[in-house]
């Protein structure tokens, strides 16, 4: 029994592939998986990554919460202090150009 050839007609499809042979006979590409596998590789050999795998006790959870806490409360300060300093601008630019208009 004869292996099933890959090749199918030019009139099969989605048109939008444009009926080209060529878009229905390729091959697939190097699956993610072996990309993945050299990234790893490549990190673990560039920057000796180790990563611990160890039980943490309850003051090292609350201790790493914490950090994360205090790192969420900077963020949102500095993007509120950024927000602020904007609008200012925004609504000292929009005040100033009603003020031109209307003096003319």
């Amino acid at each position: 029994m004869a292996r099933r050839s890959r090749r199918h007609s030019t009139g099969f499809g989605y048109i939008g592939f444009g009926n080209n042979q060529s878009t229905f006979n390729q091959k697939t590409s190097t699956p993610f998986s072996v990309y993945k596998e050299k990234l790893d590789l490549e990190a673990h050999l560039h920057y000796q990554m180790e990563f611990m795998h160890k039980n943490l006790t309850k003051e090292d959870k609350e201790k790493i919460k914490n950090k994360i806490r205090n790192q969420e409360q900077k963020l949102f300060k500095r993007t509120v202090a950024i927000s602020l300093i904007i609008f200012g601008f925004v609504v000292y630019v929009a005040y100033y150009l009603i003020n031109q208009i209307l003096s003319h």
